[in-house]
């Protein structure tokens, strides 16, 4: 009985499963499949602007930070249009890293650099956007 129960529930779940994947529909492309991009382009302009520019803070910091910056640039971009995602707004892009890389500073450092922190995420925020705007 337990190995007729078994055949039956794996063999019904397997053929439901392949029916519900080739009945979803495509859905369009959203910024969110960009996330790791822009998380990589902030992690790294965030090295660059707080460990070699400026000479502040741990290069793991300054990536943290980074890319803190990225995934919350990514992820307000992902809430806008089609249309504006791929027009993106440069002020926009730096407030939100900047915001961004202030309070992950905050939470990894006690907020001991606050102005170098949300300088650190503009930069990150306008690099992401003159590397990306135009081609989500």
């Amino acid at each position: 009985m337990k190995r007729t129960w078994k055949g039956v529930f794996i063999s019904s779940l397997m053929a439901v499963s392949l029916a519900s994947v080739s009945l979803v529909p495509a859905q369009e492309a959203s910024a969110d499949e960009h996330i790791l991009r822009d998380i990589g382009i902030g992690a790294g302009a965030g090295v660059l602007s707080g460990t070699v520019v400026r000479r502040r803070g741990s290069l793991l910091n300054n990536a943290i930070k980074g890319a803190a910056a990225g995934a919350a640039v990514n992820g307000v971009n992902g809430t806008r249009s089609r249309y504006h995602r791929k027009h993106r707004n440069l002020g926009q892009d730096v407030g939100v890293g900047a915001a961004a890389s202030t309070v992950t500073g905050a939470v990894t450092h006690g907020g001991k650099d606050t102005l170098g922190d949300a300088v650190d995420g503009a930069v990150a925020g306008a690099a992401i956007h003159l590397l990306t705007n135009g081609k989500n």
